[in-house]
């Protein structure tokens, strides 16, 4: 599939990109991140690998862009915020309190 990543066209495929991430170790993850095989990479470095282009020449949203049309599963900043909002709203009360909050207040008889 023809790409156009900071001005430049590219023919990606799906087992192009696969192969050329073959090997890299992903960097922690901070926005926006792309999984590929069993792996969540960050936006920035598959665009650097896939293209051999430095990070600073493309933004984030032209490699989100090409590697959902490939097929790969894409998480934008807000999925991760909203992910990491959920997982701490439910860190924050016991077992005990989420109970009693499913149960609700007692009314008066």
């Amino acid at each position: 599939m023809r790409c156009v990543i900071a001005r430049f066209p590219f023919d990606l495929t799906k087992s192009g990109v696969l192969e050329s991430m073959k090997g890299v170790k992903p960097e922690e993850v901070i926005g926006a991140s792309v999984i590929i095989g069993r792996r969540t990479y960050p936006v920035k470095q598959v665009g650097q690998v896939v293209t051999r282009q430095d990070r600073r020449d493309f933004s984030a949203g032209e490699v989100l862009r090409a590697m959902t049309q490939l097929g790969f599963t894409c998480r934008d900043l807000s999925q991760v915020a909203q992910v990491a909002r959920v997982a701490a709203s439910e860190r924050t009360l016991s077992p005990l309190q989420k109970a009693s909050a499913m149960l609700g207040t007692p009314t008066a008889a």
